[in-house]
């Protein structure tokens, strides 16, 4: 196994849940699409680093489940409990089932909205990672786009949600400063989205911000990968 080798675990809501601070500006119709749109750009870089062994996609939703199948990442069930702490419980559940099947592994909790994320960041941060717990803040400063936990006995412990960043840290977790801006910019507001666009965000997100008229230039951006 690659030395930085980690298996990825990415939490997607219901699609008629999705992306509520956009309502004002995107039909429920269309903000489906964009967080489908924004996972599938997720998933394809991610999958496009050749330290990550696999993408696992918790979910409840069918449409995600199909998107996530159809590129080529692992689906499991949302927990029932999941409503009470949603995302944490998700992503909790799908590790310690990787880890039922994998063994001792390591493992990476990632947003499912880093429309611009790019594989060679991906693979930077795994590489300049220390042993241990550590995650990338977002872009805003107080969240977590990336929790790593390379101890292979360690369970992930996810805490995201308001003031992540600083839970995480306060659990332990390193705080990563590798120059990632794609990797830091998840996706909640308009002003996120339009960063976003400006970045270089993936092909599936620019079609879909082409069809659906979002105002502003969206960047051709010509991605690599590992």
């Amino acid at each position: 196994m690659r030395p930085h080798a980690v298996h990825a675990v990415i939490a997607v809501k219901s699609l008629d849940r999705a992306k509520s601070r956009l309502a004002d500006r995107l039909r429920p119709e269309h903000r489906a699409r964009l967080v489908l749109a924004m996972l599938a750009d997720t998933v394809t870089a991610t999958t496009a680093v050749p330290e990550v062994m696999s993408v696992t996609v918790v979910t409840p939703d069918p449409s995600v489940a199909d998107l996530a199948m159809a590129l080529g990442a692992d689906v499991h069930p949302e927990p029932s409990d999941a409503d009470t702490d949603g995302l944490n419980t998700a992503l909790a559940a799908a590790a310690s089932a990787l880890r039922g099947t994998h063994g001792p592994i390591a493992l990476l909790a990632l947003q499912a909205d880093l429309p611009a994320l790019r594989a060679e960041e991906l693979s930077d941060m795994l590489a300049t990672a220390p042993r241990g717990r550590s995650i990338v803040v977002d872009h805003a400063g107080s969240g977590t786009a990336a929790l790593l936990v390379r101890d292979p006995l360690d369970a992930l412990d996810p805490r995201f949600g308001p003031g992540s960043a600083r839970s995480h840290i306060a659990a332990g977790a390193v705080d990563l400063t590798g120059d990632w801006p794609g990797l830091r910019l998840d996706v909640d507001t308009a002003d996120d989205l339009d960063r976003a666009a400006a970045l270089g965000a993936g092909s599936a997100t620019r079609a879909v911000l082409h069809d659906i008229g979002w105002p502003g230039r969206v960047h051709e951006h010509v991605r690599r990968v590992c």
